[in-house]
């Protein structure tokens, strides 16, 4: 695969699996309805290990905007790749909302709640507090990219294929790291911690055809897009500065 092929894949699966996980919990009539928060954080820090699994011998698995740009400012990828490797990452991040869709399409027709079926999709505030909302999106972006580039021991976008696994930037500390921001920082926001894993469902949202379907709030959209580019920003440049 190409580096633009293997983003959009590994990202169309861990939104697959990652929004799956939230549409197997909270639609009416899934087997895993009201599962919970150690179900939905545990899915999702399985999607992300399935993800990296795949795209990281191509593109070493950003899956991330966030990512990209960090890495970037970090001086560990190089800036030219960044633009195709979000337009990669959007497009998958789309495409694997419109796969949950249809592989649950039934419960959502049967889930009257419109927040319900966003929440499937996109993230939302537990409490709204713009600034307080955006500040969770910073500090956990900040520690995936932060830790991220710890588990970075190559340089990115080489030629050499970056191991899965315990090494560099392997699918089971970058599994554990979600899980572990999820548990730990999610609860205020749901954690999108990626521009990608919220525009791109978004997006969907508001173009599929579902039943009683409400606003896609697009009003806050910006705060888990424009969130985790600062966090991943500062994470990079504290990085760069104790790396010296």
């Amino acid at each position: 695969m190409s580096e633009f092929t293997a983003e959009l894949v590994g990202t169309m699966l861990l939104i697959l699996l990652g929004n799956g996980v939230v549409a197997n919990v909270v639609l009416k009539g899934t087997k895993g309805n009201n599962g919970g928060w150690m179900v939905i954080t545990t899915g999702w820090a399985l999607a992300v290990f399935v993800g990296v699994v795949v795209a990281a011998p191509y593109s070493t698995a950003h899956l991330n905007p966030a990512v990209s740009v960090g890495l970037a400012i970090a001086g560990k990828f190089s800036w030219l790749k960044v633009l195709p490797f979000i337009l990669a990452q959007i497009i998958g991040s789309v495409l694997g909302a419109l796969l949950v869709w249809i592989v649950y399409r039934d419960h959502f027709n049967t889930t009257e709640d419109p927040d319900t079926q966003l929440a499937v999709f996109s993230t939302a505030p537990a409490i709204r507090n713009t600034l307080f909302n955006l500040l969770s999106e910073i500090v956990g972006t900040f520690v995936l990219v932060f830790v991220v580039l710890f588990f970075t021991n190559a340089e990115v976008g080489t030629d050499t294929k970056t191991p899965i696994g315990l090494g560099s930037l392997g699918a089971l500390p970058v599994a554990f790291l979600v899980w572990a921001i999820g548990l730990s920082l999610g609860g205020t926001t749901g954690y999108a911690i990626n521009p990608a894993r919220d525009l791109g469902p978004r997006i969907a949202h508001t173009l599929l055809p579902i039943r009683q379907k409400g606003s896609s709030n697009w009003r806050y959209a910006w705060v888990p897009i424009i969130g985790p580019f600062l966090g991943a920003a500062i994470a990079a440049l504290l990085y760069s500065l104790l790396s010296r």
